[in-house]
């Protein structure tokens, strides 16, 4: 699918190459990834700044931008008659590029020529890190750096040209994303009402995958969705969910178009919520909401996360399981063992979105110093909010056992801590709420069809269904 005319794609072009100014920008699609051999391969993604820039959704292309003349090239093959008879036709390459809104275009053999006659006029070349080690075998081959240095050397002006770019979402990709986030709302839906007690985690998730599958999309990333709670990225789905215990189900789709969602919601096994797990889902939900009313133009996500924190701290000395000063007990960094995570991170063609050109480019600026306390420094978004962003809002508590009782060993925080009252939720797992919000002229819209997430609302769910 073209999600965008070649219009758009063209004045993307443009105003990539005035941002960097001078020299010529490579841009290097993806290629098939074989799972254990050749022919078999994994479903293919192409890069998510190659899709934004040059629309091929097809392994094997390259593609450079002149910031001197203003041309932009695309480099790739025409199919064989062998490559059609295994896959069909597809466009040329000469459709390929007009479709972009290119008018040149070459081999890959006319790539290597051009860069090395560019290099040997002395002409700055401009590269992104490479994340695939395909891709950073072929810079070495033309560029003569080795794949070790590759990161190091990369362009910190293309880098940052980038980033101004896709951290702003037009009302089109909203619109894409928003596609992605009402089939995961079906999805969600659905997990909570097929799971009852004495089902494997994998009999849910099989519904959720069919249900992605049937509205042609592929997750945006391996699907969460455990009564572990309290492992943060728990990709095995072999536990059985017994009674009294709660699920956390975070799973998003990826679309035709590459645009992602990201959505996180717990509920209990059983239809109804215990007391413990009511008290604990009562202060996620506050933490959450509390958030997403927070965000407008000008708001530091750092300082969002933070009142994150003292809501949860709050929540939970009113439980009993912390005691003393709530401030104290935020700067110093308490929260940490119950939400070892940050708030959320930027979201669009990427569910982290551009984490590959470098976290903390995309979400820190020069001046902001990233902290050493558990929880903060995996803040990915921590920077000034603006108009145009699109982020996940994701907290969470979580009991775990593991780091509990190593901070009682260390004898940390015990003026705060009851670690003998938190003995009792060991068993308990985790709890997070997530939801996906477009940063607008003064505030914040949660993007998508609401996903129900009250406890009343997940309860009428599990009512709904006869189980």
């Amino acid at each position: 699918m073209q999600p965008f005319n070649s219009q758009t794609y063209i004045q993307r072009r443009a105003q990539l190459c005035a941002k960097v100014n001078k020299g010529i920008i490579v841009l290097m699609g993806n290629e098939e990834a074989p799972m254990n051999y050749t022919d078999n391969v994994y479903h293919f993604r192409q890069d998510s700044t190659f899709l934004y820039y040059f629309r091929v959704n097809k392994p094997g292309y390259i593609a450079t931008l002149d910031c001197d003349s203003g041309e932009s090239t695309l480099y790739g093959y025409n199919a064989t008659m062998d490559d059609v008879i295994w896959t069909g036709p597809v466009p040329t390459l000469s459709e390929e590029a007009q479709m972009s809104g290119l008018t040149r275009f070459g081999g890959l053999e006319d790539f290597e020529r051009d860069i090395k006659a560019a290099m040997g006029l002395g002409r700055e070349i401009h590269f992104l890190p490479p994340y695939r080690g395909d891709n950073a075998i072929k810079l070495e081959s033309i560029l003569g750096i080795k794949p070790s240095d590759l990161k190091s050397k990369a362009s910190q002006a293309l880098i940052l040209a980038i980033i101004s770019q896709r951290s702003y979402k037009t009302s089109e990709e909203i619109f894409f994303i928003e596609q992605a986030l009402n089939i995961t709302r079906e999805m969600h839906i659905a997990a909570v009402q097929v799971t009852k007690p004495n089902m494997y985690e994998y009999e849910t998730v099989s519904e959720i995958q069919r249900i992605c599958h049937s509205y042609d999309a592929e997750f945006a990333y391996g699907v969460i969705f455990t009564v572990n709670g309290q492992i943060l990225h728990n990709h095995g789905h072999h536990n059985k969910m017994e009674a009294g215990r709660m699920v956390i189900n975070d799973s998003g789709v990826g679309t035709s178009t590459g645009y992602a969602s990201d959505i996180t919601r717990s509920f209990p096994v059983d239809k109804k919520f215990t007391n413990k797990q009511k008290e604990i889902y009562s202060i996620v939900y506050e933490m959450e909401m509390n958030s997403i009313a927070s965000l407008k133009p000008g708001v530091y996500y750092r300082d969002a996360h933070i009142a994150s924190n003292r809501l949860m701290l709050q929540g939970l000395s009113d439980l009993g399981l912390v005691h003393g000063d709530i401030e104290t007990m935020t700067s110093e960094g308490v929260g940490g063992l119950f939400m070892p995570h940050g708030l959320g991170h930027m979201m669009g063609l990427d569910v982290h979105d551009m984490e590959d050109l470098g976290e903390n480019y995309v979400g820190y600026t020069s001046d902001m110093q990233r902290s050493t306390q558990l929880g903060l420094k995996s803040l990915r978004l921590a920077r000034k909010l603006e108009k145009g962003f699109v982020l996940t809002v994701e907290p969470g508590i979580y009991f775990i056992p593991e780091l509990i009782q190593k901070w009682k060993a260390e004898g940390k925080f015990t003026q705060y801590i009851n670690y003998s009252a938190l003995e009792s939720y060991f068993d308990f797992g985790g709890i997070r709420i997530e939801d996906n919000v477009w940063i607008t002229d003064d505030g914040q819209r949660v993007l998508g069809e609401h996903i129900p997430k009250t406890i009343d609302e997940i309860e009428d769910l599990k009512s709904s269904n006869a189980q």
